[in-house]
């Protein structure tokens, strides 16, 4: 029994999902001046993390082919014959199906269509059509990816803001440097499955000089917190100084010193959207108190 529970938790890719659950928790930080409302929070990031590991399973289901022929992949419940597609397919179910029960009963509307709206997005739309259909199908499928933070905002509010856009106006622009440096290093399994990534249709160069060019708009697009007033110098300086070392990951990916550091620009991706997230966190809480401090002082 251990066995399968432990296949069960991973189709459900919980360190991509747990990246989900953080950005939806930073967006429900930020949405309020203080704490935001306990019931709220708890089942909001409850049925939003049910939600994305709904729509990882589904993501199994769909690629069970591709992922017999990746060597990343290769190595998942389905793509061994631990699982069965029916008992995917019923998991999966079930974890939507709670999913939109406790974000309609317990949270809001709003937020239980946009957090389904997110998972057709990702688990259909991107994984059943795109993924297979055109080279841009991260940039265009990443929009369900950057949902989350306006999950989050929508959970504790009962409404969008133009602060939680932003928000996922960062996530969807940095999806694409991320998602193409791991697509480069595993660029031979992506063509041995027929997947049409930008490094298979295009080439490595050619992908790298896009992760170039998203990277030096993000380092923009990540200024507009600051610029709109949604938060203060800390994080602003925080952001400049994670955005020059991604900018130095994008531009050392021009002439990498080996074929490995296609996988450290991922890496530190990771590690990039992450820390940002925590300095937006620690402006919007710490750095005022520490501004009246020293006012007082």
């Amino acid at each position: 029994m251990s066995v399968a529970w432990s296949q069960y938790w991973a189709l459900t890719k919980p360190r991509v999902v747990a990246l989900i659950v953080f950005t939806a928790v930073v967006g429900m930080l930020l949405a309020v001046p203080g704490l935001p409302p306990w019931r709220e929070a708890v089942f909001g990031s409850l049925g939003i993390w049910l939600a994305a590991a709904s729509a990882a399973a589904i993501n199994h289901l769909i690629d069970q082919r591709i992922d017999r022929l990746m060597a990343r992949t290769q190595h998942r419940p389905l793509a061994t014959g631990q699982l069965r597609p029916v008992q995917v397919l019923v998991f999966a179910l079930l974890l939507g199906v709670v999913s939109m029960v406790l974000l309609v009963w317990l949270v809001n509307a709003l937020t239980a269509w946009l957090t389904f709206a997110s998972l057709i997005g990702y688990a259909i739309i991107y994984t059943g059509y795109l993924k297979r259909a055109t080279p841009q199908n991260i940039v265009v499928g990443g929009l369900a990816g950057a949902a989350p933070p306006a999950l989050g905002w929508a959970a504790v509010t009962g409404e969008l803001h133009a602060h939680a856009l932003l928000l996922v106006l960062i996530i969807f622009v940095w999806t694409p440097p991320h998602f193409w440096a791991l697509a480069i290093y595993r660029r031979e399994d992506y063509s041995r499955a027929q997947v049409p990534m930008l490094p298979v249709t295009h080439g490595v160069e050619y992908t790298r000089w896009h992760v170039l060019l998203y990277t030096i708009l993000l380092v923009v697009v990540t200024v507009l917190p600051w610029l709109t007033g949604m938060s203060g110098l800390f994080y602003l300086g925080g952001a400049l100084v994670l955005g020059a070392g991604f900018l130095y990951y994008a531009v050392r990916l021009m002439n990498p010193p080996g074929e490995r550091f296609a996988m450290d620009v991922f890496n530190y991706s990771i590690v990039y959207l992450m820390a940002l997230f925590a300095f937006l966190l620690f402006d919007h809480y710490f750095a005022p108190f520490l501004a009246l401090t020293h006012r007082l002082g």
